[in-house]
C-alpha cells in the first residue's frame, strides 16, 4: 500500500525539497501553500513527474476550518496519513518596539498555532493505526533566541517544547514526534541578506557554509523511517553553529 505524507508550506524552499524527497521514495502527496497557486501547482507537476499522485492545496494554516477542509480532502484522496511534516513558517525582522501586534499575531498563528492545528486533525487516525511520524521544522533560534527575531524566536521554541510534550503524549500509540532546528539555511527566507551579511555569516558556520533544503530534506525522511524509539528530540542541523 502506498504510504502518504503531509509536509504544509510546500510550493518552495525546504518544504518542497521534503515533498520531492517523499515523493523520490514512492509517496503520494498532499501539499500546501498560503498564496503563491503557482509554484503550489509547479512543485505538484514536479511530484507527479516522479511516478505519485499529489493533492495541491491552497490555505493558511494557521486557520483551523482551511485545515480541517484539507485533511476532509486528504482522507477523501488518500485515506490515512502516515507521515505530517509542519514546515509552514514566516519570519519578522526588527525590533520588537517596531512590530505590530498583527505582525505578532501573524507570525506566531503560522508558525505555531499551526501545529495544534495540523496535528490535532492527523492523530486520531494515527492513534488508532498505532503508527506514525510528525515531524517539525524549527530553527536554531527556537534554542538560543536572535536579536531582532523576537517574534519568530519564540513561535519556534514554542515548537520545540510542543514536540516533546506531544512526543511523550503519543509515545504510548506508537507515534514518534521530533523536530529539526535548522540553522542559515539558503531558502528565499534568507535572501535579504547583503553579500556582506553572508560573507560574515558563513565565516561563523564550521562547515564554512549555508545547509541546503535537500540537507534538511535528507534528514526528514530518515527520520519518518522505521525507529521507534527516536522520539521528542530537537536535532540541530546548523553546520555546528551553535
Amino acid at each position: 500500500m502506498v504510504k502518504v505524507a503531509l509536509v504544509t508550506g510546500s510550493s518552495r524552499g525546504i518544504g518542497k525539497a521534503i515533498a520531492l524527497r517523499f515523493a523520490k521514495e514512492g509517496y503520494n502527496l498532499v501539499i500546501n501553500g498560503l498564496k503563491q497557486e503557482e509554484k503550489l501547482l509547479e512543485t505538484k507537476s514536479q511530484i507527479e513527474a516522479l511516478g505519485v499522485s499529489c493533492l495541491a492545496f491552497l490555505g493558511d494554516m494557521g486557520d483551523y476550518d482551511k485545515v480541517k477542509e484539507l485533511f476532509q480532502l486528504s482522507k477523501k484522496h488518500f485515506g490515512s496519513l502516515d507521515v505530517l511534516v509542519n514546515n509552514a513558517g514566516i519570519s519578522y525582522v526588527g525590533l520588537l518596539t517596531d512590530m505590530t501586534l498583527e505582525d505578532w499575531n501573524r507570525v506566531i498563528t503560522t508558525n505555531l498555532t499551526s501545529l495544534y492545528n495540523c496535528c490535532s486533525l492527523a492523530i486520531p487516525d494515527m492513534v488508532n493505526r498505532k503508527s506514525g511520524k510528525i515531524i517539525n521544522i524549527s530553527s536554531v533560534w527556537g534554542n538560543i533566541g536572535a536579536s531582532c527575531e523576537v517574534a519568530y524566536s519564540a513561535s519556534k521554541g514554542g515548537m520545540n517544547s510542543f514536540t516533546k510534550a506531544l512526543a511523550k503524549e503519543l509515545a504510548p500509540s506508537n507515534i514518534q514526534v521530533n523536530a529539526i532546528a535548522c540553522g542559515a539555511i539558503d531558502t528565499e527566507m534568507n535572501h535579504f541578506l547583503t553579500d556582506e551579511d553572508l560573507l560574515q555569516l558563513t565565516e561563523e558556520i564550521p562547515t564554512g557554509r549555508l545547509g541546503q533544503a535537500n540537507e534538511v530534506a535528507d534528514l526528514v525522511y530518515q527520520l519518518s523511517q522505521n525507529n521507534q524509539y527516536l522520539t521528542g528530540q530537537i536535532i540541530g542541523l546548523d553546520g555546528g553553529w551553535v
